[in-house]
């Protein structure tokens, strides 16, 4: 999968951490390029 980045191609690390730390997504997403990259990796996360 690609890597959760903002509209202008910087990736969003600290919604990284916050999924493999398996914390809640408090960060505004409303500037990610595809919101759907978050939970597709939260599933992968889940299955390791």
């Amino acid at each position: 999968p690609d890597v959760p980045k903002t509209r202008s191609g910087k990736i969003m690390r600290r919604i990284l951490r916050s999924i493999v730390k398996g914390e809640e997504i408090t960060q505004d997403t409303s500037t990610l390029e595809d919101a759907s990259v978050v939970a597709v990796i939260e599933e992968i996360v889940k299955q390791a």
